[in-house]
């Protein structure tokens, strides 16, 4: 028998057919004991239908019940927590780590659950899954849609058809909850979602990859590009790319964070394409404005925060967005924290909860139309 969340787990396989389900119905699910958890109680591993950047497709994940809590009558609420950055392929997959205890945002997740919430945790595009290849990082709508598909899912689950939602991640996590609350209206406008919680948001993936590009995150640009490439393959976004290009993004498409990160430190795209700035290529330019963070108006309360000495994503692209949203009218808060990015991951943590709280105290105040 297969270990369970293995990467030649046939839980984890994609349909050989394709996919024939409405977007958010569960396609399947087994229960899993996660005894290293704090506050968890019954929990599963599920799949499920959503839609990638183009096309329907199956995503996976894993929803966690919260352990009895005292003075709590009926299911709670849930929430839709958006890991960061965990790689490209292999065994990184939330789904994956938290079965075998290794998930590094686990804190995270467990201060919901001591809130009495359920917490739903989307794998990610392509993530988790075998035979769809490598994971879609950074494309903004099937991030969201894998967020929104999953708190659909999670509603076939005992007791929580009728519960509201929030959503909280943070950096690339912050960037896939910031598009939930964009996407929200006209993909999922069924949903009860009360609010979300976003911190050291990616806002603008073209800004980040040319600050990164060639320094000590580089892996993560070449780990952007790859991802894009997935999700956008239906246009010619690798024509730049060379032989040897072609083969790194081979061996990097399996990989997860910190081997990307060691991997390729320091080496520039330019080693890997054919002009030395491949996101000045006006197919990469559209690319790049088309995932640029703040062109949808939520309708749901948002709570932004970052770290004022954040060296991979700068404070000012979360105060852009903030700016942005102001502009359309959009229910905000900020906090800025005068930290690291990761520091600011740490002390924005009880208060991302704490604001996530109060949304679920009070309905959507409705916002300005759609704005693009």
């Amino acid at each position: 028998m297969t270990e369970p969340g293995t990467i030649d787990d046939d839980f984890y396989r994609s349909p050989d057919d394709g996919l024939d389900a409405p977007a958010g119905q569960l396609l399947r699910r087994r229960p899993i004991t996660l005894t290293g958890l704090r506050g968890a109680g019954p929990a599963w591993q599920v799949v499920y239908a959503t839609t990638g950047s183009r096309a329907p497709m199956p995503a996976s994940g894993t929803v966690i019940t919260p352990s009895p809590v005292a003075g709590l009558t009926g299911p709670g609420p849930v929430l839709v927590y958006c890991p960061s950055f965990h790689g490209l392929g292999g065994r990184c997959a939330p789904s994956h780590l938290l079965a075998g205890g290794r998930e590094p945002e686990s804190e995270s997740i467990a201060a919901a659950l001591e809130r009495g919430w359920t917490v739903a945790v989307p794998d990610g595009p392509c993530l988790g899954m075998t035979g769809l290849g490598p994971h879609q990082f950074l494309a903004g709508a099937a991030g969201a849609h894998a967020v929104l598909d999953l708190a659909r899912a999670t509603r076939a689950l005992p007791d929580l058809d009728a519960a509201p939602c929030v959503v909280w991640g943070y950096a690339d996590g912050g960037r896939t909850a910031a598009w939930a609350a964009e996407q929200q209206p006209q993909y999922a406008p069924e949903l009860d979602l009360r609010g979300v919680a976003a911190g050291g948001v990616v806002a603008d993936p073209g800004a980040l990859i040319e600050e990164i590009d060639g320094g000590p995150w580089a892996g993560l640009a070449l780990a952007g590009l790859i991802g894009l490439s997935r999700a956008y393959a239906y246009l010619p976004v690798r024509h730049l790319i060379t032989d040897a290009g072609r083969e790194v993004i081979e061996q990097a498409g399996a990989l997860d964070a910190a081997a990307l990160l060691v991997t390729y430190r320091e080496q520039p795209l330019g080693k890997w394409c054919e002009r030395p700035d491949p996101w000045n290529d006006p197919i990469w330019r559209y690319v790049l404005a088309n995932e640029t963070s703040g062109r949808f108006a939520p309708k749901v309360p948002v709570h932004l925060y970052h770290g004022l000495k954040d060296a991979l994503v700068p404070v000012i692209l979360g105060r852009q967005l903030f700016a942005q949203y102001r502009s359309v009218g959009v229910d905000l808060s900020w906090r800025d924290y005068a930290t690291s990015h990761v520091g600011a991951a740490k002390d924005g943590a009880a208060e991302a909860v704490a604001t996530l709280t109060g949304y679920l105290q009070r309905r959507p105040t409705p916002a300005h139309p759609q704005t693009t």
